[in-house]
């Protein structure tokens, strides 16, 4: 079964950047699509970003692209999310979730909390 475990979050200034990692055990990424989703206190969560199994192709909410970055490295069964120039909206539990199509995430991560704030 994949398990998958987000690390990276914390508190950073705004302006600022983090990169999250998700990392599986227990199965290989190598045919599996990761999005990354956030849930702010009081809102509905929301899809960020999404690589599919291979790279290839990547897809960003409006909020985050320019500013965000999915990729991937099999060899480490890790996906990475870089996010730079931080904002206090980005504050959220970011969750990563993986299944065969970006369209389709079946496993989730526990999440990691990113706070941005002065």
């Amino acid at each position: 079964q994949l398990q998958l475990v987000e690390s990276g979050g914390g508190l950073v200034q705004p302006g600022g950047s983090l990169r999250l990692s998700c990392t599986a055990s227990g199965f290989t990424l190598d045919y599996t699509a990761i999005n990354w989703f956030r849930q702010a206190p009081g809102k509905a969560r929301e899809g960020v970003a999404c690589i599919t199994s291979a790279g290839i192709s990547t897809n960003y909410a409006n909020s985050v692209k320019g500013r965000f970055t999915i990729s991937r490295d099999n060899a480490k069964n890790t996906v990475y999310l870089q996010m730079n120039n931080l904002k206090p909206e980005d504050t959220a539990v970011y969750y990563c979730a993986g299944g065969p199509l970006c369209s389709r995430p079946s496993s989730w991560g526990q999440g990691t909390q990113v706070t941005v704030s002065s």
